[in-house]
């Protein structure tokens, strides 16, 4: 509490030099008081037009400066007024505002050593306009204002040169107007919002009844603020806070990687998109219940519960959520036109096994030890803790909730006027995924999912919605349940699933690989089936050579169920031994050459494969007591051409295929044909593979996913290179239609 000592005190404190004040600071903590107890004070040099900028202005006028195009950080709002309106009036009403509030005629600039300042005009301009529809055709007049609210939303605002607040009115018909406010986020806020509709709400009815304007004095402007924040944590209490989010926050800062439905641009600019929603009154009043049963508050609850959604959407246990805080707890801001919002990482653990009170518990703590260390910049924290900087992602966090008490019910008291909300429309998004939720004075509880709309369908986010309010009313009835058993699907959603998974699609009788491939030699023996470097080799080529050797390991014993490695590197000779070996009726082996000799001992070991192919230039590790084949310096010139005679079908075992073992010891995962076959044949009806087709060859051939890259190719006619297809130059080269990679490991 402010006392005349603590003024005196704060007086002193902001003449002191910045070391001088350290000092005091010091001796204020060492005394156990707080910041809150000191005033902030207007500028003893209000009269000077210059002045610092806030950390939180600081950031804005980067960001800016980066991408001046940018309508991110505008912040807008639009109302229907039906009735008799004053067009002079909602003028003069923003005139008085901008007056009052010296944020409204700020403009920014860099200094002599380049460092940013706010610079306040005396007199400020309104940026105020009138464009009248109503002559237009009647069925016209809605989509024309609706563009051109639009148009007034997205217009870059020049922080230079300002004003930073613009007011247009769109004439419709006689008594039917749209009003559109529109300000850039580094002289505004949502609180300024609700400031600014109250006083024009104040300033419209004395204008129109002709009566004098009754509103509170302001004790401070922005500007006051903004030097005040920068001495309080100069002096040392942004180290003080700073302690308390290391530790929340700790040493790693992970990103949330929800699924995607769409690829992330480069540059990171995406649309926004809205999915409203009203949560149920029963499901508000239990979830109300529940707060109280907890010693919290509505927030708490629907932030543990989106915090739940995104772990289980994710799979991710570390979840990071940004909360924007109104950071007006001091009285001398409240009534104050300004940017003091600030954002803050709300942190919860949550595995499957953590119950849904636990979560609670955590978002319960959290939010309070956020409140009790609010005045930390964010800007601060980034710069503090460093987190890998990744182009189109924010850092320290990627989704945002944002829990609002709105009032505007002093909207209904401009005389003869009938006010409904006006939506804009999409503008830029901020982050990847937002939740607001508005908590209405009746207790009516409304929601939007705010999403890159290039990155997330609108229907993903209709079911999100759906899951989410699952969630919440997993909280109001089963509080004990696990995170992960929470059922979110609808019975909907889960009829869809059974139907999906109903196995209604016929499939062949399984066919052995190389008996598809056989049907591609037969078809169209004189095309190309393999290429490397300038080598090209035939079907008709390919199956010729792939018989001479499946003959002579016949005749070395291989019969079905034989386990045969191939180590090589790649090269024709990879898919001809590869071929053979299943032409002998064996399951090949892949050892690639490149893996570390320990692991090729142990997978030779365990693997218990009976006969190696491989180069005369290559040591396996291991092999000592095998029989090794050469295929480079193989003479194969005596054995048959024809295919193999031999009784196989698609259970015999095809191929052996070692994980990473990163989990422990690489495992052995073991396919038979029809594993192969059916996967073909279950993903034809998505792709169309066919002989006009060149894949692609990013895996080593011991990666699962090259039986896809090989195969896929081979048992549909297509082309298939030895070469890597990691640059995209070689990929339009070759003409290349089909890659089994996500597009961001092309390398341009």
């Amino acid at each position: 509490m402010e006392t005349a000592a603590t003024r005196r005190i704060a007086e002193r404190f902001s003449r002191l030099p910045a070391e001088q004040r350290r000092v005091v600071y010091e001796g204020i903590r060492s005394k156990g008081l707080t910041l809150d107890q000191f005033p902030i004070l207007p500028r003893e040099d209000a009269a000077q037009d210059r002045c610092h900028v806030s950390y939180a202005q600081l950031r804005q006028w980067f960001l800016w400066q980066l991408d001046p195009q940018s309508t991110a950080y505008h912040i807008s709002d639009a109302l229907k007024l039906t009735g008799a309106l004053d067009v002079d009036a909602v003028r003069t009403s923003f005139e008085a505002l901008v007056a009052r509030h010296e944020s409204l005629r700020t403009v920014f600039r860099a200094d002599a050593d380049g460092l940013a300042e706010q610079a306040i005009r005396e007199n400020g301009q309104l940026d105020f306009s009138l464009l009248d529809l109503s002559p237009a055709d009647a069925g016209a007049r809605e989509a024309m204002a609706r563009e051109a609210a639009q148009r007034i939303g997205n217009t870059p605002f020049d922080l230079t040169q300002g004003p930073l607040m613009r007011v247009a009115l769109i004439r419709l018909a006689p008594e039917t107007h749209v009003l559109v406010l529109v300000m850039h986020h580094i002289v505004s806020d949502g609180g300024s919002l609700q400031i600014i509709v109250d006083e024009f709400v104040a300033q419209y009815r004395a204008c129109v009844q002709h009566e004098a304007v009754v509103l509170q004095p302001m004790p401070i402007q922005y500007a006051d603020y903004a030097v005040w924040q920068r001495h309080w944590l100069e002096a040392g209490e942004q180290e003080r806070q700073l302690a308390y989010w290391k530790a929340q926050l700790g040493g790693t800062q992970p990103v949330l990687q929800l699924p995607l439905d769409h690829a992330r641009r480069p540059d990171g600019r995406y649309g926004a998109a809205t999915h409203r929603f009203e949560v149920p009154p029963s499901l508000v009043q239990g979830l109300q219940k529940r707060a109280r049963y907890q010693e919290g508050t509505l927030f708490m609850v629907l932030l543990a519960g989106f915090q739940v959604l995104l772990g289980r959407y994710s799979g991710q246990e570390d979840i990071r959520v940004g909360v924007p805080i109104a950071n007006r707890h001091r009285m001398e801001t409240e009534g104050v036109v300004g940017f003091f919002v600030n954002t803050q990482v709300l942190r919860a653990v949550v595995d499957s096994r953590t119950s849904l009170l636990q979560v609670l518990a955590q978002a319960h703590e959290a939010a309070l030890g956020a409140q009790m260390h609010q005045d930390l910049p964010f800007e601060q924290l980034v710069e503090a803790l460093q987190p890998e900087r990744v182009p189109g992602i924010q850092p320290l966090f990627q989704v945002l909730f944002n829990h609002q008490r709105g009032d505007f019910s002093g909207l209904n008291g401009l005389p003869g006027l009938a006010l409904e909300p006006y939506g804009l429309g999409a503008q830029a998004a901020q982050f990847d995924l937002m939740l607001v939720t508005d908590e209405s004075p009746d207790g009516r509880l409304h929601a939007t999912f705010s999403y890159a709309a290039e990155l997330f369908d609108a229907s993903t986010i209709e079911r999100m919605t759906g899951h989410y309010l699952a969630v919440l009313q997993a909280l109001v009835d089963h509080p004990e349940q696990a995170a992960g058993e929470v059922t979110l699907m609808s019975d909907a959603e889960r009829t869809q699933l059974a139907a999906w998974g109903s196995d209604t699609q016929s499939f062949p009788d399984a066919t052995p690989i190389h008996r598809l491939i056989e049907r591609q030699v037969r078809a169209r023996a004189e095309a190309p089936a393999l290429c490397f470097g300038e080598q090209t080799l035939s079907y008709g080529e390919l199956n010729a050579q792939a018989n001479r050797l499946a003959h002579r390991l016949i005749a070395l014993g291989v019969k079905p169920e034989t386990k045969v490695g191939i180590a090589v590197e790649r090269s024709i000779e990879m898919v001809v031994g590869i071929l053979a070996i299943l032409k002998a009726g064996g399951a090949y082996v892949p050892l690639d050459p490149e893996y570390p000799a320990d692991r090729l001992a142990y997978m030779v070991g365990d693997s218990g494969i009976a006969l190696l192919l491989t180069q005369s230039h290559l040591q396996v590790p291991g092999t000592e007591a095998l029989e090794v084949l050469t295929l480079d310096t193989l003479d194969l010139s005596a054995e048959s051409e024809s295919n193999p005679e031999l009784d196989l079908h698609g259970e015999n075992l095809a191929y052996i295929i070692y994980t990473s073992g990163s989990t422990g010891r690489p495992k052995g995962a073991q396919l038979c044909h029809r594993n192969v076959s059916r996967l073909l044949d279950a993903t034809d009806a998505w792709f169309g593979f066919g002989p006009e087709d060149v894949w692609t060859m990013f895996h080593s051939y011991a990666f699962d996913f090259s039986v896809w890259e090989i195969f896929g190719a081979l048992c549909t006619g297509g082309v298939w290179p030895t070469w890597s297809a990691t640059a995209a130059s070689r990929c339009c080269s070759r003409r290349a239609t089909c890659r089994c990679r996500a597009p961001r490991h092309l390398k341009s």
